[in-house]
């Protein structure tokens, strides 16, 4: 395939962010327009635990199987349009999915030369499933210098898919930090697939949101890039876009990773025309001497049962099913390990239809032990049916209980970790760690804006009236980052959104360690939520395991807000 000059943009695109998007984005993004690479990130800290389970049936797999049905069409389009696949599918068996592009290859007639990168599986403890290191984009870039087409990974970060092509197609070396880091913002802007275009966004109203286009970044040789989508696509790119998925996932200021630690607070969005925002200015610093790896374990066993509550006397039909089911544990002589209750009052007062009426009060247990989890609560909470609150019912009846999983993030030296890049004629060419390295320091908080002038009009409002936010998980913890549009607005923002009041508008959080970060140029607050989501999301902890709508809680939350910053329609 014919790669472009490096005087011009690399297009880099995206078309899968998780495993179980959108299956018809690979075509689309081959015929909708003009690419250079397309990219397609397939794993997340859930799919490792799930393929680390489909390794256990079948030693062969390992690896995102809707990624070689994506190929059957379209290895053929990315030949016929000289676009390069890179893509991290290759999970826990990299190897073996390059075997089955190669099969597939062969099978529909397409020649193709297929790579990859192998090196992230660590040794697994005992008691684990899964123990891989997040490797950077070197395997990926070597790859492509040795001619690739196609070059499949295990673990490496979302980001890397961006930063190996980015790397061998402008020459970059490892000392190269600032354009490493512009690649990694822009990386790390297109990993979540249509989350740049729209979805999932605050501001989402004015937009057509039915089919978002897939994200493209036109990266430069200095490492400056601009965020864009196909023509003719759903969706839409602007600054908050790309803001909101730049605050996703993330911490403070340094955003470290195994190629370089981008600096967050030098990030400048610029707006260039429709669906185009141009990502400028981004230093970059050597980055640390570990890698983050990702361990996973199955943590027990688990089940649930989500009563309804009708009509009147809620509280009280609440606390007579608590009160039967505790009894009916200590009949049996064992109660589970953990046996969480929670009641979501989504009933209404006189309300126009039964289930408008109903509120859900759910009952989760957990247990080492499956029958603890499995006969133990179906028996109790079946038994009552006719012998409970009036109006008695459930969703569902409760199963056998099901395992869940726990993710853990460790950190390991990264001289421990052999980096391999296997080249398309079979010949293994060893990554050499970061020769320079740098500690990851938390920075000290940039000095606030001048708050607006006192004594002015305040209404009490839904702080989403002025405010986008986007939130997710890292493990046990959970990021809510919160921006704003105007000048005027950062300088309340930035002095009203303190951790004391963030506690204050989501009591769930008051019990935690919760970390404020400023990032002016963004005109932006990221906060990390410590420990809010217990062992991490395939542990099901609470009611949103990824916290993807705290964001939206908070933004639903209502403070005293100048008058002069809410939409004309709100204080007309």
């Amino acid at each position: 395939m014919t790669e472009p000059p490096a005087t011009v943009p690399l297009r880099i695109g995206n078309a899968s962010g998780f495993y179980g998007d959108r299956f018809d984005a690979v075509r689309e993004m081959l015929t909708g327009g003009p690419l250079d690479v397309l990219t397609g990130d397939y794993l997340a800290e859930l799919t490792m635990l799930i393929l680390g389970r489909s390794r256990l049936k079948d030693p062969s797999r390992g690896y995102a199987t809707t990624f070689l049905r994506q190929l059957e069409e379209g290895l053929g389009l990315a030949g016929e349009r000289g676009v390069r696949i890179v893509t991290n599918a290759g999970g826990l068996n990299p190897a073996g999915l390059a075997d089955a592009v190669r099969e597939l290859a062969a099978k529909v007639g397409v020649p193709v030369r297929v790579a990859h990168v192998e090196g992230d599986g660590l040794p697994v403890p005992e008691g684990y499933l899964t123990a891989n290191a997040y490797l950077g984009g070197a395997g990926i870039a070597a790859c492509l210098r040795a001619g690739a087409d196609v070059v499949v990974t295990g673990r490496v970060t979302d980001a890397a898919l961006v930063t190996g092509p980015a790397a061998a197609h402008f020459g970059w070396g490892p000392e190269d930090h600032d354009a490493l880091a512009g690649a990694v913002v822009a990386g790390h802007v297109l990993e979540c697939g249509t989350q740049a275009t729209g979805g999932n966004y605050s501001f989402f109203r004015g937009h057509d949101l039915r089919r978002p286009g897939f994200p493209v970044a036109e990266i430069h040789a200095d490492g400056t890039s601009v965020i864009t989508k196909h023509d003719g696509t759903g969706g839409v790119v602007d600054v908050g876009t790309v803001t909101a998925q730049l605050l996703y996932e993330t911490g403070g200021a340094r955003y470290a990773g195994p190629d370089v630690t981008a600096r967050l607070d030098t990030v400048r969005l610029t707006p260039e025309g429709p669906d185009r925002v141009r990502i400028s200015g981004v230093r970059g610093e050597a980055p640390p001497p570990t890698l983050k790896a990702g361990l996973t374990r199955l943590g027990g066993w688990r089940n649930e049962v989500v009563f309804v509550l009708t009509g009147l006397d809620v509280e009280a039909k609440a606390g007579l099913v608590r009160d039967q089911i505790a009894d009916a544990f200590a009949r049996a002589g064992r109660q589970p390990d953990e046996v969480r209750w929670e009641l979501a009052r989504t009933d209404r007062a006189d309300a126009g239809t039964e289930e408008t009426a109903s509120a859900l009060l759910r009952l989760v247990v957990r247990d080492q032990d499956p029958d603890a989890v499995g006969r133990a609560l179906s028996g109790a909470a079946i038994e009552l049916a006719l012998g409970s609150y009036p109006g008695f019912h459930v969703t569902a009846p409760p199963g056998k209980g099901a395992p869940y999983g726990v993710f853990e993030a460790r950190y390991v030296p990264a001289e421990d970790v052999t980096h391999l890049a296997v080249l398309p004629d079979g010949r293994r060419e060893a990554q050499e760690p970061a020769a320079r390295t740098r500690e990851v320091e938390v920075l000290e908080q940039p000095p606030l804006p001048a708050p607006l002038a006192a004594g002015q009009s305040t209404r009490t409002a839904p702080l989403g009236l002025v405010a986008g936010a986007r939130s997710g998980d890292k493990g046990g913890d959970a990021n809510v980052g919160v921006w704003v549009r105007s000048e005027a607005a950062w300088r309340w923002l930035a002095h009203e959104l303190t951790v004391e009041r963030f506690w204050e508008l989501l009591p769930e959080t008051a019990p935690l360690t919760v970390v404020r970060h400023v990032l002016p140029h963004l005109r932006a607050l990221n906060f990390t939520v410590h420990g809010l989501l217990g062992e991490g999301v395939a542990a099901q902890h609470r009611f949103d395991p990824q916290a993807k709508a705290l964001g939206e809680w908070l933004r639903s939350r209502h403070l005293e807000i100048p008058v002069a910053l809410l939409p004309p329609e709100v204080h007309a």
